[in-house]
């Protein structure tokens, strides 16, 4: 297979985890990886590891007393007087609380997230993955949604900075992308589409069609909630018409992606209902716009996913194979029960409390249709329709 695509990954990576209890659970990147490399699709030429970000590049979304706080709390024992600020920079709940180490492990992750731009930016592939990354809750003066730095905020800085690119983000998370619109709200260079369920039932609460920018980023900044239990054919719909739109409006110099996969019916920490199929169409269409708009630069991240062992590695295997032109995504086209590596349901099955898929695509026809389809779809069309209201249809419009 050629290598085009570069796949940014370390062990060390793994140590991203805030208590044993906690359902952002690094463990989802050693089953990804290991599909991958059991699926013949994860060539070792095509790996870099990653750097740890620097205090210049942190500070370039986030403020130096937070950073100084991150670092204070990362400590063995940290100062009472840290652990009592902790709340104030949003790490002392349950979601995001302080742990060993963290400054270190996370600035890896965003450093991560960097070597896969200048995989892009200097020519050394089209595509570069950071499965470590997408942590976009994050604001530059507080943590929290599990995120503690935000990697894809510093990325997009970091493209502004040394390459002085013109930047669309795109977010597939079921959670709204907050701290990344919040970072770049005001700025025309950086246009952020978020495709989520609707923030009424779901954290941040956040991501409302209204919210769109402000001064020149007025228009730059795009979201699409969609309805509890919307399926497959409704995400797909909302989400093709709202990127081909925006791309050919905004025209980027590059793409960066998140790619949380927490809209799939089995996930436990949201309210939708698609299937696998989504995480095979949204990266298919991301890599069109890619090469029609950006040379086909395009960097990807991870993010979300909280069913580790039936969605997680299948969904973001999917998105690397998408990314390297890998045979299997032209078969799935046609056969999309082809089966999973049977080597690789072996080796995990013992240690999953489900039972495993054993297909990349789920069997959709076999699952209970959703009774209020009709209505959900209808309120799915009005959201497209607001959040597409100020975009021109095509680039000649005024």
């Amino acid at each position: 297979m050629s290598c085009h695509a570069k796949f940014v990954f370390g062990q060390e990576e793994l140590s991203y985890r805030f208590n044993d209890d906690h359902p952002f659970n690094p463990k989802r990147l050693e089953l990804t990886v290991d599909l991958l490399i059991k699926a013949g699709a994860l060539p070792d030429d095509s790996i870099i590891p990653p750097r740890q970000a620097t205090i210049e590049e942190l500070s370039r979304v986030h403020l130096p007393e937070y950073i100084a706080a991150v670092q204070a709390l990362s400590l063995p024992n940290p100062e009472e007087r840290w652990i009592q600020e902790a709340d104030r920079w949003g790490l002392m709940d349950e979601d995001t609380p302080y742990f060993e180490g963290m400054h270190d492990t996370t600035s890896l992750l965003v450093g991560g997230s960097l070597e896969a731009v200048d995989a892009v930016m200097t020519g050394q592939a089209n595509h570069a993955l950071h499965l470590g990354g997408g942590l976009h809750h994050a604001m530059p003066n507080k943590g929290g949604g599990f995120c503690v730095y935000n990697d894809a905020s510093v990325a997009i800085a970091h493209l502004r900075h040394k390459y002085n690119s013109r930047v669309l983000y795109i977010d597939t998370d079921v959670h709204h992308g907050d701290g990344v619109q919040w970072s770049f709200y005001s700025d025309p260079n950086v246009c952020t589409f978020s495709i989520h369920e609707t923030g009424k039932y779901l954290f941040p609460g956040t991501g409302a069609a209204g919210e769109r920018g402000e001064g020149e980023g007025f228009g730059t900044n795009i979201n699409l909630p969609m309805d509890p239990y919307t399926e497959d054919e409704s995400w797909m719909d909302g989400f093709k018409e709202v990127l081909l739109k925006v791309v050919d409006y905004f025209k980027p110099d590059v793409i960066i992606s998140q790619h949380g996969c927490d809209a799939h019916a089995f996930d436990p920490q949201a309210h939708m209902h698609c299937s696998m199929n989504i995480y095979l169409q949204m990266p298919y269409w991301i890599h069109e716009v890619a090469h029609q708009y950006c040379e086909g630069r395009w960097i990807a991240l991870g993010g979300g996913g909280y069913e580790i062992w039936r969605v997680v590695p299948r969904a973001w295997a999917l998105l690397w194979m998408t990314m390297a032109d890998h045979p299997l995504i032209a078969t799935l086209q046609s056969k999309p029960l082809t089966p999973l590596p049977e080597e690789w349901l072996k080796q995990w099955q013992p240690e999953s409390p489900f039972p495993l898929p054993d297909t990349w695509l789920d069997p959709v026809e076999q699952w209970e249709p959703i009774p209020r389809r009709n209505e959900i779809n209808i309120n799915n069309k009005h959201s497209k329709e607001v959040a597409l209201l100020y975009l021109p249809d095509s680039p000649s419009d005024p």
